[in-house]
């Protein structure tokens, strides 16, 4: 009797578990549940931008951009690592020059805004709304009027164009290897692809 008893209650506590789990999946499924943090591989992206991440998901509630918070990392990462009082490097699209913003919530709250505005200019294509964070919005407008979408040779084309169009081309520095011999050197042509890399060194919860 004893032995009966002891083993109805296991197979009642294994499937109270198993019921658990179930209703828990569930309710995720049902509320399309995110964890509240993004685990990345610190090998690749510095302390200094996972301080960040409370921060960056804030303005990316506030500007409907919640699922590219860890593109947002990445951008802050090949932006400048976390460091500096702009870590997302966006005082050129508030005011046109660096250096207008020297309070790192402040550049945050920039960053995520252009970005999204970038997103949406770009009908969701998040490679092209990424290089735009680098280039300008004006990118978006070259690629619809050649190749649609999102390309490295319309990044290469565009950045070629706008180097062989300045007024005063030692204002760029040509510092990504081949771009000089190429003539490409206005912003930085491999931008997303960069980018693109980091982001998916993110391991999810």
């Amino acid at each position: 009797m004893k032995r009966t008893l002891k083993r109805k209650m296991k197979r009642l506590v294994i499937s109270a578990l198993v019921l658990g789990g179930l209703a828990f999946l569930f309710v995720i499924m049902a509320t399309d549940w995110q964890p509240d943090e993004i685990n990345w591989n610190t090998t690749t992206v510095s302390n200094q931008v996972l301080d960040y991440q409370p921060l960056i998901r804030k303005y990316a509630n506030k500007y409907g951009v919640a699922e590219h918070i860890n593109v947002l990392m990445a951008m802050m990462m090949q932006e400048s690592g976390g460091r500096g009082d702009d870590p997302m490097q966006s005082s050129e699209s508030l005011c046109g020059s660096r250096g207008c913003i020297d309070d790192p919530e402040k550049s945050v709250q920039q960053g995520v805004h252009y970005f999204a505005e970038a997103l949406d200019k770009a009908d969701g294509d998040l490679k092209l709304a990424v290089q735009s964070y680098n280039f300008g919005q004006g990118f978006i407008d070259y690629v619809n009027a050649h190749s649609g979408t999102f390309t490295q040779e319309a990044a290469v084309d565009f950045s070629q164009e706008m180097y062989a169009d300045a007024d005063n081309q030692s204002n760029y520095r040509c510092s990504r290897r081949g771009t000089a011999k190429i003539e490409a050197c206005y912003g930085d042509i491999y931008y997303a692809r960069d980018v693109m890399t980091y982001t998916e060194s993110v391991a999810k919860k």
